[in-house]
């Protein structure tokens, strides 16, 4: 059973960077992809960024050019760094990773971005 802790959030200006890191329990073995997900109030859950073990990434356009996704497979350890942050990309922000067919997601972190 693979658990992921995340850490890194807070609360950041507009315009500013924060980043945030996720680690899986026990190694992943395999094909698999880890990503980041957010839900605003009021919101449904959208995909933020994922990327395979193999590095291929993918980002919503809402983020492209703005944040990065980046894995260290020694660590099972997924990265999200934001730069130029926006009041809407205020949500709380979940670590995702499915291997296997299996879905299983961290405890999520609150970012709040203020203008």
């Amino acid at each position: 059973q693979v658990q992921l802790v995340e850490s890194g959030g807070g609360l950041v200006q507009a315009g500013g960077s924060l980043g945030l890191s996720c680690a899986a329990s026990r190694s992943i073995f395999g094909f698999n992809v880890m990503g980041w997900y957010r839900q605003a109030p009021g919101k449904q859950r959208e995909l933020v960024a994922t990327i395979t073990n193999g590095g291929s990434s993918n980002y919503a356009d809402s983020v492209k050019g703005r944040f990065t996704i980046s894995r260290d497979n020694a660590k099972n350890t997924v990265y999200l760094q934001m730069v130029s942050l926006k009041p809407e990309d205020t949500a709380v922000y979940y670590c995702n990773l499915v291997v296997l067919g299996r879905t299983t997601w961290g405890q999520g972190t609150q970012i709040t971005v203020s203008s």
